[in-house]
């Protein structure tokens, strides 16, 4: 690994490739969280069904986060999930939402309708349960010999 980018980045050669392997990833993942989200509200009631929904939204949001950005560390995809996340839950505190949500289903699912503070922690939950997945399925760095590196400037005598 290259100690001036510590990312592990696929080789240029296969960086399309590798970018695309990525994104469909994201995107099966992106179906198997909305269908653990479905699964979840048909055999779950209360509040496991709803805070598990909670964290599950912000799962999704981190596939559809890596879906469009596959370059993006698995820490920054987290984190602009999660952002998004508490992004729509604070949008809750002004009406748009439930008058949208009145009108449309989508909507509903989307954006919800009230605020709920605990809501907030479970997309912690959520992103913490994506990182730890993302990080485990990403590919994994090339050899420290793929990097090309730069020689090291010499210390001058003083």
């Amino acid at each position: 690994m290259n100690p001036a980018n510590p990312v592990p980045r696929c080789r240029d050669s296969a960086a399309s490739a590798c970018r695309r392997r990525t994104r469909l990833l994201a995107a099966g993942a992106a179906v198997v969280t909305v269908g653990a989200g479905l699964e979840l509200r048909a055999v779950a009631t209360g509040s496991t069904a709803k805070y598990g929904g909670d964290a599950l939204y912000t799962v999704l949001l981190l596939t559809l986060v890596v879906l469009v950005a596959p370059r993006l560390t698995p820490l920054r995809a987290a984190v602009t999930a999660l952002a998004a996340s508490w992004a729509v839950e604070f949008l809750q505190l002004t009406a748009v939402p439930a008058e949208l949500s009145r009108h449309s289903t989508v909507a509903r699912l989307v954006l919800g309708s009230t605020f709920n503070a605990p809501d907030l922690l479970w997309y912690v939950v959520g992103a913490a349960a994506g990182l730890l997945l993302h990080t485990a399925l990403r590919p994994s760095a090339p050899a420290a010999d793929t990097y090309p590196t730069r020689p090291r400037p010499e210390r001058t005598g003083g």
